[in-house]
């Protein structure tokens, strides 16, 4: 298990593109005039329509990584038609898995990166070994100044094969002439997803269309990382009924989500809210930290998604 990614860390030029926004249209808000303004119901239909292919590919990051390269995960990879393996990375271990696919439905390139090992949550809740820290702004030069400060073991993790996956980003976009970027994971994954995607935001011209989707997203980092993520890059991420993980490293040392909550308000799968601005307290900030439920993480998200590798199947 990752020795710098204990789950209470979890628990706790750019500027001339348009303007990116989250899927539902909340990118924008800041935290200071929506954080507590009412959220907006949003169907399930919608739901389908707009995250349930990136669940899906965070879903197959938990798979055995033999498994992936030839997409023989099991019902993960079965919900996905039309889709070629490209690259992998990481060792499943210290350094978490990401894999790079192409969906031939909708000629978008997929870089998907695996959350923290489902066996292992309860076990690590003990630990805290997290802290902000200056953003590495020679990845991110539009960051230039602005006092941005990110999560330490993220930002280390992320570094480990920030190289080789935009080099493998870049290699796919060329091969396959894909116009459309998807980044998605879920837990860890997810934090590790906000900067790819911010990684790959600034390496690409502005005919490529980035998209940024979470599910069960920790903090990442201070308020101007989550300002920076709404205005240069776009997040949108699902936090479900009482599930911690959102809800840490807490606000008060410092750190803050971006805007692009989507709540998931209880099980029936049938229920939930798009909530505006940044930590929005109707949504899961407003949690109450007794009644947190882990089993929450792992879901149900919505259609039966669940997190955690429970539905591949083992490698030959």
């Amino acid at each position: 298990m990752f020795a710098l990614l204990p789950l209470f860390a979890l628990l706790p030029s750019a500027f001339s593109r348009p303007v990116p926004r989250t899927i539902f249209g909340l990118g924008n808000s800041t935290a200071d005039d929506s954080a507590s303004g009412a959220p907006s119901p949003v169907s399930l239909a919608t739901l389908n329509s707009t995250l349930l292919k990136p669940a899906q590919f965070a879903r197959v990051a938990y798979c055995a990584s033999a498994t992936i390269t030839n997409w023989s995960c099991g019902l993960p990879c079965q919900a996905l038609q039309n889709v070629t393996f490209l690259q992998s990375g990481g060792d499943q271990g210290k350094i978490p898995l990401y894999y790079i696919a192409h969906d031939g439905t909708d000629n978008t390139l997929v870089v998907a990166h695996e959350g923290t090992d489902a066996k292992n949550i309860l076990s690590i809740l003990n630990d805290a070994e997290f802290g902000l820290v200056p953003l590495n702004e020679t990845r991110f030069p539009e960051t230039a100044g602005k006092n941005i400060t990110v999560h330490s073991g993220f930002q280390e993790t992320f570094e480990r094969t920030a190289d080789s996956l935009l080099a493998g980003v870049m290699s796919g976009l060329a091969s396959t002439g894909a116009k459309k970027v998807l980044v998605t994971g879920h837990s860890l994954g997810a934090a590790l997803a906000t900067m790819t995607g911010a990684l790959i935001k600034g390496a690409v011209d502005s005919s490529v269309d980035v998209t940024v989707t979470g599910f069960g997203l920790p903090r990442g980092g201070n308020e101007a990382w989550a300002d920076f993520l709404d205005s240069d890059v776009g997040v949108t991420f699902m936090s479900n009924q009482n599930d911690p993980v959102p809800t840490v490293p807490p606000k008060f040392l410092g750190f803050q989500h971006s805007s692009g909550e989507i709540h998931i308000v209880d099980d029936t799968q049938q229920n939930f809210i798009a909530c505006p601005g940044q930590d929005n307290t109707n949504c899961a900030t407003g949690n109450n930290v007794l009644a947190s439920s882990v089993a929450n993480h792992l879901g149900p998200y919505f259609a039966d998604i669940t997190f955690g590798g429970s539905q591949c199947s083992p490698p030959s």
